[in-house]
């Protein structure tokens, strides 16, 4: 695909050729391109709104500008709120921090990936316990 019809897909998905695709060396424009639209634009798995606040919270972390822009502008664009866009960074703080923390002190990894599957084991099994109270409650009319 010629440099002007990659560019004409641009312009038909955004309207213009923003110039990040213009810094692009020509013979790597169309790999570029593709790659960003099945990335970026194309339907996954996880819904384009949240990985966009996904998108946000590691440009957060990465602190990128033009990231963080570009990724709140689009986490808006497909309906995130002011408070699912804060609720994102915050947890990228609260997670790189974290990290920075458990890194820094050198805490024993294999002893957390232990732990951390206990609590998840602890957390599946009081789901099941509530879920067997609440349907014991239901067939019973007792809430």
């Amino acid at each position: 695909m010629r440099k002007q019809e990659v560019y004409q897909e641009i312009e038909q998905t955004f309207g213009l050729v923003p110039s990040m695709f213009k810094e692009v060396p020509e013979p790597m424009l169309e790999h570029e391109w593709k790659l960003f639209r099945q990335i970026q634009l194309d339907k996954g798995p996880i819904p384009q709104k949240y990985r966009e606040l996904i998108g946000l919270a590691i440009s957060g972390v990465t602190k990128c500008r033009y990231c963080t822009f570009y990724h709140t502008e689009v986490a808006r664009l497909f309906g995130a709120t002011d408070e699912e866009i804060e609720a994102a960074a915050h947890y990228a703080k609260s997670s790189a921090g974290w990290s920075a923390y458990i890194n820094g002190l050198q805490v024993d990894y294999e002893t957390f990936c232990s732990e951390v599957k206990q609590a998840c084991e602890h957390v599946r099994s009081s789901q099941r316990r509530a879920g067997k109270q609440a349907s014991a409650e239901t067939r019973t009319g007792l809430h």
